[in-house]
């Protein structure tokens, strides 16, 4: 009879730890969807802020952004759509105004959790390159491509 009962315990304890366990991923899995998507959108946008419109008439649709608007429109909307609860880090690399091409990298820090006497920081890094295209034969709003790398 003791042996059934001690059995239920440790299944008890089994199933807390997993939920435990569970519960930290799903946060660390969590910031790391949403810093990917949120990068995503922002850039694209960002991009096509930042497209130099008047050297795209004069050029016979060649299409050249601007790197310092670029970077302002990218940490404008970054910082209105960012997480209160998350510490982040935004490097820049590979900025070309032509051909047109970013890359953005996010290192977020979503917090940290004490286990097992230790402190255990979760942060993710999420790097994405964009390059833009043009479709030739359409006006300037139609013709602007983003390709993710």
């Amino acid at each position: 009879m003791m042996k059934t009962a001690y059995w239920g315990y440790w299944i008890i304890i089994l199933g807390v730890f997993v939920f435990i366990v569970m519960m930290f991923t799903q946060t660390a899995t969590t910031f790391n969807t949403q810093d990917y998507y949120e990068i995503k959108e922002v850039t694209e946008a960002s991009l096509y802020e930042s497209v130099d419109k008047a050297y795209y008439r004069n050029h016979d649709g060649a299409i050249k952004i601007n790197k310092e608007k670029f970077v302002a429109n990218f940490m404008k909307r970054f910082a209105e759509t960012a997480s209160l609860n998350s510490t982040y880090e935004v490097n820049f690399y590979e900025l070309y105004e032509m051909p047109p091409k970013v890359t953005v990298e996010i290192k977020s820090s979503g917090g940290s959790f004490f286990i097992a006497n230790q402190n255990t920081d979760v942060a993710t890094t999420t790097r994405m390159t964009a390059i833009v295209e043009s479709i030739e034969g359409t006006g300037i709003e139609e013709s602007i491509k983003c390709t993710w790398d």
